[in-house]
C-alpha cells in the first residue's frame, strides 16, 4: 500500500489515466455535439453504414462517461483504482468488439489496423497504469476479493490472520468497511518516513508488544526506514536520535492520553509543519485501534512469544 509522496511510476500511472480520460471525454463530446461532423472526420466509420445521429450520440455518451470516471479516478489513483477499472471497462469491451469483427470478416484488416490506435490504445493504457500499481502493491486493499486479501495477510503477517478472520466473517460487510479504514493508518505525505513510523510504533507499543508491533515495524521496512533504527523503536526508543525520539514519544503520549502530547506536538509543528504533526497524530491514533481490537476479541499474545525485532 502506498505511503509517502507518489514517486515517478505512481505519477506515470496517474498521467496515463488522465490522458485516456481527456481523450475519451473530448471524443465523446465531439460525437454528442456534432455527430455528422464526427462521422465524416473518421474515415473508417463511413464503411460501417449510413450515419444515425441518435446512435452516434449514444456512443458519445458512453465515451464521455468513461472519460469522466477516469478523470475522477486519476485524482487519487491509489484509492480509486476500481473507478479506473470501471472507466476502462467499456473502452476495453469496445476494443474486443473490433477484434471480433476483424476475426470473423465483418471488417477488413486494413480498417482494423487504422482503428486500432484509437480503439485499443486507450484501454491498454488504462490497464498498463493499473498494472504499474498492482505489481508494486501501491493500491488500497478495498475492492480486492476477500480471499485475495486474506491470502496476502496469511503470507505476509501470519500473526494478524486470526483477528482478520473474525472481521471477514462478521455480518454487515464489516470486512469491506475495514479495508476502506485501513489506509488512513498509513497516510504519509509531508512527514519524513522515520518520524512517521516512530510515532506509529511508539503508539502501537503502548497497546501491544506482539504481532501488531511487528506488523508496524514491517511497514516501516517497506517505507525504507533503516532496520537498525526500527529495532531501536521496538526496543523502547531510548537509543533513537533526537527527532525520531521526539516522534516516538509523541506517539506514546497520544496512545497513553498523556498531557505531554500537547507540548510534543507543538515542538514537532514548530520544527517541521502542521501537516507533519497531523500525519504523525493520525498514524499514531489509528494504528492503535488494531491491537485494541485484538484485545477486545481476546486474541492478544504474551510478549515473550513474539521476538521484538525485524
Amino acid at each position: 500500500m502506498q505511503t509517502g509522496k507518489p514517486d515517478f511510476l505512481d505519477r506515470l500511472a496517474q498521467l496515463l489515466v488522465i490522458a485516456v480520460g481527456i481523450f475519451a471525454l473530448l471524443f465523446g463530446l465531439f460525437m454528442i455535439i456534432s455527430p455528422l461532423d464526427w462521422y465524416t472526420a473518421i474515415p473508417t466509420v463511413i464503411t460501417t453504414g449510413p450515419p444515425n445521429k441518435h446512435f452516434i450520440r449514444d456512443i458519445g455518451i458512453a465515451y464521455a462517461s468513461c472519460g469522466i470516471i477516469l478523470l475522477y479516478a486519476s485524482i487519487n489513483i491509489h484509492m480509486r483504482w476500481m473507478a479506473a477499472l470501471a472507466g476502462g471497462l467499456w473502452l476495453s469491451l469496445h476494443g474486443i468488439l473490433h477484434i471480433y469483427e476483424v476475426s470473423v470478416g465483418i471488417c477488413s484488416p486494413e480498417v482494423f489496423v487504422a482503428d486500432a490506435p484509437g480503439v485499443l490504445g486507450p484501454p491498454l493504457l488504462v490497464f498498463a497504469a493499473l498494472a504499474i500499481l498492482f505489481i508494486r502493491q501501491r493500491i488500497t486493499p478495498a475492492g480486492l476479493p476477500k480471499a485475495a486479501v486474506m491470502n496476502a495477510i496469511d503470507k505476509l503477517n501470519p500473526g494478524e490472520s486470526e483477528y482478520m478472520r473474525d472481521v471477514a466473517s462478521a455480518p454487515g460487510h464489516a470486512f469491506e468497511k475495514m479495508m476502506h479504514f485501513s489506509p488512513a493508518a498509513n497516510h504519509r505525505h509531508a512527514a519524513p518516513a522515520a518520524l512517521f513510523h516512530a510515532a506509529r510504533i511508539g503508539a502501537t507499543l503502548v497497546e501491544d508488544c506482539g504481532p501488531c508491533a511487528i506488523t508496524a515495524a514491517n511497514g516501516a521496512l517497506t517505507d525504507d526506514v533503516p532496520r537498525e533504527q526500527i529495532n531501536q523503536m521496538l526496543a523502547g526508543g531510548d537509543a533513537l536520535q533526537a527527532d525520531e525520539k521526539l516522534a516516538f514519544d509523541f506517539g506514546q503520549a497520544i496512545a497513553n492520553g498523556a498531557p505531554e502530547a500537547f507540548a510534543l506536538g507543538d515542538k514537532i509543528e514548530s520544527q517541521y509543519s502542521r501537516d507533519v504533526r497531523f500525519e504523525l497524530a493520525m498514524g499514531a491514533a489509528i494504528v492503535r485501534s488494531y491491537p485494541a481490537m485484538k484485545r477486545g476479541l481476546g486474541l492478544t499474545k504474551a510478549c515473550s512469544l513474539t521476538p521484538m525485532e525485524v
